[in-house]
């Protein structure tokens, strides 16, 4: 079995203007991606929003509060899942909850230890 990170990416605006009941909504959504699939699930969290953010840059002389790059769409949580293939991993990351955005798969990379 492999390990691919699927990353969710929304517009922070979406979840502000949809208030507490977009929030409950969305945990309740998580709550069932997770039910649905917490055999592949090996991990995940989600984000403070990006004010919170701090880059650093230029081999780390450089450091600014903010996220990296301006974008409509920021990373605001991610699941660590499990999967014979690259097909299972999608057929997976197409139920993560993500109303207000899209996500992106990536396999992580495997070091060899020998």
């Amino acid at each position: 079995m492999a390990e691919y990170l699927v990353l969710i990416y929304e517009d922070e605006a979406g979840w502000e203007q949809g208030g507490a009941e977009a929030w409950a909504q969305g945990m309740k959504d998580h709550m069932a991606f997770g039910e649905a699939n917490g055999a592949a699930i090996k991990g995940g969290n989600a984000l403070q929003p990006t004010g919170t953010a701090t880059s650093i840059r230029s081999n780390g002389t450089v450091v600014t509060d903010g996220p990296f790059a301006e974008t409509k769409e920021a990373l605001g949580g991610y699941y660590l899942i499990e999967a014979p293939d690259l097909d299972a991993a999608i057929a997976i990351a197409k139920q993560v909850p993500h109303r207000f955005g899209g996500v992106e798969v990536r396999p992580v990379m495997v070091f060899d230890q020998s």
